[in-house]
């Protein structure tokens, strides 16, 4: 399964990230098939490249969780709707 994550690259304590198209099972290093993006968290600057990610999204890859969230906050896929399960509590029945 090909996955869009980050790649880090970058000095110690200056690391930034580039959003890669990769086979699931690759290490975090390796070559992947396609660089899609840049991210880097201390200034909060994201570059996409929306063609080519767009194109990957539909061919069915799946972006990881930090992906997930930076491809929300740049409106190229919609916010999941996160639901909380409650436990469901007994109900009570007044004796009378």
């Amino acid at each position: 399964m090909i996955k869009l994550r980050l790649k880090r690259f970058g000095k110690k304590r200056e690391v930034s990230y580039r959003i890669v198209a990769i086979n699931s099972d690759a290490r975090r290093d390796g070559r992947p098939l396609e660089e899609v993006g840049f991210y880097n968290p201390r200034t909060d600057e994201t570059r996409l490249d929306v063609d080519a990610i767009t194109r990957r999204l539909e061919q069915g890859a799946q972006p990881t969780e930090t992906v997930r969230h930076i491809l929300e906050k740049a409106n190229l896929i919609e916010k999941r709707k996160t639901t909380f399960k409650t436990a469901a509590k007994p109900e009570v029945k007044a004796e009378a």
